[in-house]
């Protein structure tokens, strides 16, 4: 390619000529033909060449200017395969001076490319999904500047419009994969939420209907882009200052976070890139939004995938804004309504009316997510990572979600209904007998007293202290609030959200972790970059003693919010004494600070550890002196005793908690602190299972701290428990060899009458 090109103005000039095509007499195929053509001449390529995604993730040629034409609807290659399926796979575009050089090309001599040696493609995006490439060729090695990609994704935009609505493949074809949409499925994903609903099936914000694709007159289009920015920025604020949003807590730290987002530069650059290749105002943002969405495919990051559906939030509302499709503050719904999305933001969330909306169904969603957050605080079950959800539901289907489990069914037969109206019926007359429990202590048959206490993160789970009669918290984490902020939140916020906590608590004892960042749990204000192990990296306390200022920050809040009070406080991930022994040491600073300035603290103040590293426990001797409690984080330790990601779906179900290993190591734990007459507590996923929980007392444990829906299932199985007799079965199955007793303890308390 030696012609240099203008490349704004060769782009609109070549998207008229596109559209005239489009518009025009002829077949699919005989107008894909002229758009090789016409690429080719414009962008000065001697090859032009556009790939159809068909059925099985097959690419096939299917127009060219400049390859042999016997190629054509002969020439195929998997997704993933050769340059092209690399482009396809990664939703990304390349550009190379030499193609034949790189490891990827594949060659296929029915297509007589030898001779080219330059090539510039890029995906064909439709609602985020590829379906299809487009490419060009040159015979010199030449590097394509970034102008000219930019203009090949213009035009891939375009000619997405024929190929997904141009009867390119067959109806037939093109509705493989849909054919049981008529029929019942039962479809898995990740729990969100928990809890049972059924209803309706709602099509959350269906796909913006586009007219004008072209605009020349660029000024103009941008000048509609930023009225509909405006637009966005007002109704955002609306949603804040809504009377019932006022004192929200944690939702109007998210929506304050999220409304942060709307000034982007970066995100409103692209935009306006987009304008000035001739696209309208909302083919533009509809551009960025395939994008956006083709990236989300490929990000892994946690922290950057949960951001990318923020931005497609908002570019949801600035297409409304733009082709004046509103969405009601008010939206009227069903009064049995489940959402049904591929992703949701929070103020999209808090549009919908609270009192119809039953359940929540995601294709996309984490646990992290703001949605879930919000969704979480509302009590609203949830269901994400549920894939190809929108290809298999219509808006009307009945659909039943377990939040619970992360299961979904739609359109369910007449046997499921049953089973879940069953299944509905006895969880509401479980929950019904918990509520019946809710004064009365936990004490086993034989008079063993057992603390059940509350996890929480939530303003909003604070009262369900009261719900479940828990004997106060155990565990508050801290970092929620930070992660749904855009920004660290000085003293004065701190403080004002930790008195509210306690007041929230009413005289019940709270446990206040400080912040147990890293690893999965990312703050945007803190970047820790790329580790092959960050649950075993940089993270938690390890982070807070690198960074003395903001865990110093966090305990005057801590100490300030307790006025007069008490005020329990426990460090993280600690692996060494020394570690603990440097934060304490942060701790007496703050408190001789505030002392200094005659400021009130609390009365008391308790010092406790997060025992998750086994190191840890190798040292309590050395410890236990130091601290005035301990807590049991089971997640991690059951994972660091196995050296087993809890995260890796592969690893799934290979090691158990209930296995003789962690029951010993544990116990060993329970002893050692017992002989000190030190409290020892134990948070995570077994002290909220009523099989796990009963071990636990078994082995000595009698604090048990969980998530707010597990107090009354493990408060009805310690009041059945005779512990005296479990205990020593137990004691008999603590030198077995077999990597789990789950079931011979699942036997037990059948044969003991014992309620799990």
């Amino acid at each position: 390619m030696t012609a240099e090109i203008a490349p704004w103005t060769g782009s609109r000039r070549l998207l008229r000529s596109l559209r005239d095509v489009m518009a025009g007499p002829g077949t699919p195929q005989q107008r894909l033909d002229q758009i090789a053509t016409l690429i080719a001449r414009d962008l000065v390529a001697e090859v032009c060449s556009i790939y159809v995604r068909r059925a099985g993730d097959i690419l096939e040629l299917f127009a060219t200017e400049g390859l042999y034409q016997d190629a054509v609807h002969r020439t195929r290659l998997m997704v993933g395969e050769g340059l092209i399926g690399f482009i396809a796979a990664q939703a990304m575009p390349i550009a190379l001076a030499d193609a034949q050089a790189h490891p990827l090309f594949a060659y296929r001599p029915e297509t007589g490319e030898e001779s080219y040696s330059s090539l510039m493609g890029v995906p064909i995006l439709r609602g985020g999904r590829v379906i299809g490439v487009l490419a060009v060729q040159n015979r010199t090695q030449r590097s394509y500047a970034d102008e000219e990609v930019e203009i090949l994704e213009t035009i891939a935009m375009v000619l997405a419009e024929l190929v997904a609505g141009g009867d390119v493949i067959s109806p037939e074809e093109a509705s493989v994969g849909q054919d049981l949409g008529a029929l019942p499925q039962r479809l898995e994903g990740l729990s969100l939420s928990p809890g049972l609903a059924r209803g309706t099936a709602i099509l959350h914000r269906p796909r913006v209907t586009i007219d004008r694709m072209l605009s020349d007159d660029p000024a103009h289009e941008s000048e509609r882009v930023l009225e509909a920015v405006a637009a966005v920025h007002g109704q955002l604020d609306a949603i804040l200052e809504r009377p019932d949003l006022s004192d929200a807590g944690e939702h109007r730290d998210v929506l304050e976070a999220y409304r942060m987002f709307a000034h982007d530069r970066g995100w409103l650059r692209r935009i306006e890139e987009a304008v000035r290749t001739g696209l309208s105002a909302e083919a533009a943002v509809q551009r960025v939004q395939d994008d956006t969405r083709a990236r989300m495919a490929q990000v892994s990051d946690t922290y950057l995938r949960e951001r990318l559906l923020d931005f497609e939030d908002l570019t949801n509302r600035l297409l409304r804004n733009l082709t004046d499709d509103s969405f009601d503050d008010n939206i009227q719904l069903p009064h049995d309504t489940v959402l049904v999305a591929r992703s949701l933001g929070p103020a999209e969330l808090l549009n919908y009316d609270q009192t119809r909306l039953r359940a929540i169904v995601l294709e996309e969603g984490s646990t992290t997510a703001h949605a879930t957050i919000v969704a979480r605080a509302l009590d609203v079950p949830m269901v994400g990572r549920v894939e190809g959800l929108l290809s298999r539901v219509e808006t009307g289907d009945a659909v039943l979600v377990d939040g619970d489990n992360a299961v979904v069914y739609l359109r369910p037969s007449d046997d499921v209904h049953a089973n879940f109206d069953a299944a509905l019926d006895a969880r509401g007359e479980r929950l019904r007998s918990y509520r019946g429990l809710r004064d009365r202590p936990a004490i086993t048959k034989d008079g063993v007293s057992v603390s059940l206490q509350l996890n929480a993160g939530l303003l909003a789970e604070m009262n369900h202290l009261y719900d479940t009669g828990a004997a106060g918290v155990g565990l508050f984490r801290t970092e929620i609030p930070f992660m749904v902020r855009a920004a660290y939140p000085d003293v004065a916020t701190q403080t004002e959200f930790y008195r509210r906590v306690i007041q929230e608590a009413d005289g019940l004892p709270v446990t206040f972790r400080t912040l147990d960042i890293g690893g999965d749990k990312v703050l945007p204000y803190i970047r820790a970059g790329e580790e092959a192990n960050p649950a075993m990296g940089w993270r938690a306390t390890r982070i807070a003693l690198d960074r003395p200022a903001m865990l110093r920050h966090q305990l005057r809040a801590l100490l300030m919010a307790n006025d007069g009070g008490a005020l329990s406080v426990m460090f993280p991930m600690i692996a060494q004494v020394a570690e603990f022994d440097a934060a304490r040491r942060l701790l007496d600073m703050e408190v001789a600070y505030l002392r200094e300035r005659g400021l009130p603290l609390p009365d008391d103040i308790r010092v406790g550890v997060m025992l998750e590293v086994p190191a840890l426990a190798m040292q309590l001797a050395t410890l236990l002196p130091r601290v005035d409690f301990v807590s049991i984080g089971s997640n991690d330790l059951v994972q660091f005793l196995f050296a087993s990601d809890r995260g890796n779906p592969r690893l799934e179900g290979r090691y158990d908690p209930l296995s003789p290993a962690v029951l010993t190591f544990i116990a060993q734990i329970s002893e050692a602190c017992r002989a000190a007459n030190m409290s020892l507590t134990v948070c995570g996923e077994m002290a909220g299972d009523p099989l796990a929980a009963m071990a636990l007392i078994g082995i000595g444990i009698r604090e048990l701290s969980m998530s707010p829906a597990n107090i009354g299932p493990v408060k009805a199985m310690t009041l059945s428990l005779d512990l005296a007799t479990m205990s020593s079965y137990l004691e008999t199955l603590l030198t077995s060899s077999a990597p789990s007793i789950r079931s011979r303890l699942k036997a037990f308390a059948h044969d003991h009458g014992i309620v799990l």
